[in-house]
């Protein structure tokens, strides 16, 4: 039986759900405020952990530390560059099969997983004769 939302979990969660998109605390935080919606950050970290926890905001943790979040819509699946920081979305996904044999094997009811790939883009991959990563400008 999920608990009663606290006012800030449903402001944070309706926001979420008007933003339709990956937005992090901080990125939330200055919303609610333009909106005049004075909740202070620790509130808001709270209010996202709570919603995490009962199963309706996903957390994307980027390979600069840091964490965006959204509503659970979809699994998401990224290939992430490590030199320019550079997302890419992707649709494929091999691990769904795996996600429903853990789910029967475990007792273990999955809201969502991420798959991120970690490595360099086309543009910041070395090129045959240099050995260093191109710059963004070359």
């Amino acid at each position: 039986m999920k608990s009663q939302r606290t006012r800030s979990q449903e402001k944070i969660f309706h926001l979420l759900k008007s933003l339709n998109r990956a937005i992090s605390a901080q990125e939330l935080y200055a919303e609610l405020y333009q909106r005049q919606e004075y909740l202070g950050l620790a509130t808001v970290y709270r209010a996202l952990d709570a919603l995490k926890l009962e199963g309706s905001v996903q957390v994307r943790t980027l390979s600069s530390g840091e964490s965006l979040y959204s509503l659970i819509q979809q699994d998401q699946h990224h290939l992430t560059c490590i030199h320019c920081g550079q997302s890419i979305a992707f649709t494929e996904c091999p691990v769904h099969d795996l996600e429903d044999k853990l789910e029967q094997s475990h007792g273990f009811k999955v809201y969502f997983h991420t798959l991120e790939f970690f490595g360099l883009c086309d543009r910041c991959q070395p090129d045959e004769s240099n050995s260093t990563p191109k710059m963004e400008n070359e």
